[in-house]
């Protein structure tokens, strides 16, 4: 698995200082207490970059829950893409994702593709973007404690939707098929702006591997309602 977390730094090599950087960042907490003590915390950090040749986007999500003094999910996850533009709507680029998760089929899975991109609608309100290509996956077992090496195709597809001036659609899918399981990962929700530079964030997320050991869930999902921060590009 450290081979594949040295692809993630190789992919922001051909950032230059030029680039125009983005961050933001999303908080997410649930807490009860009484008759039943829970707390939820999810949160995601992300760095966008683009220059006139390259577009680079990177992330860290987390999310933990405590119910009773019981810990019922622990997961993290690290992704990172690059693309070197070939036009206005196309692109070529490679795409790295490592997730940890404590309560899933897999105690890692982590994925390194390569991929062709393009922009099927790019317009002031709506963009549909789709990129795919090959790959390989790297990933150990929870219940086997085995590692497992083979090769995938990734597919990307993201829609996003300005509403109104305040108010934005999106649903991004992602997919990673290979031999011994394939993944898929949705996330559908709305974006409303509080002012310039805060958003209320409502997201569904549904996460899914085909082969899993007998006992555990094929499908898990994740509602949330998060306060996004993201300052506006000068």
């Amino acid at each position: 698995m450290i081979r594949l977390l040295t692809a993630l730094p190789l992919l922001a090599a051909s950032a230059v200082a030029s680039a125009q950087w983005q961050p933001s960042a999303e908080l997410g907490i649930v807490a009860t207490s009484g008759n039943s003590d829970t707390t939820s915390v999810n949160g995601r950090f992300g760095l966008t970059g683009e220059d006139a040749d390259w577009t680079h986007e990177y992330h860290l999500a987390a999310l933990r829950t405590e119910s009773n003094d019981d810990l019922t999910a622990n997961r993290y996850e690290i992704g990172a893409r690059s693309a070197r533009k070939l036009g206005e709507r196309s692109y070529l680029g490679a795409a790295a994702r490592y997730e940890n998760d404590d309560f899933a089929a897999y105690d890692y899975q982590g994925t390194f593709a390569l991929n062709y991109g393009t922009w099927l609608l790019r317009d002031e309100h709506r963009s549909l973007q789709l990129e795919g290509g090959p790959g390989v996956r790297l990933a150990r077992g929870s219940e086997t404690g085995e590692d497992e090496t083979s090769a995938l195709l990734r597919g990307f597809g993201e829609y996003k939707h300005q509403l109104t001036d305040s108010t934005r659609f999106f649903n991004t899918l992602l997919v990673e098929a290979a031999d011994d399981n394939t993944f898929a990962q949705n996330d559908i929700g709305i974006a409303v702006s509080i002012n310039k530079s805060l958003a209320l964030k409502a997201a569904y997320q549904v996460r899914h591997n085909t082969e899993v050991p007998v006992g555990t869930e094929r499908t898990d999902t994740l509602t949330s309602v998060n306060i996004v921060w993201s300052p506006k590009a000068e």
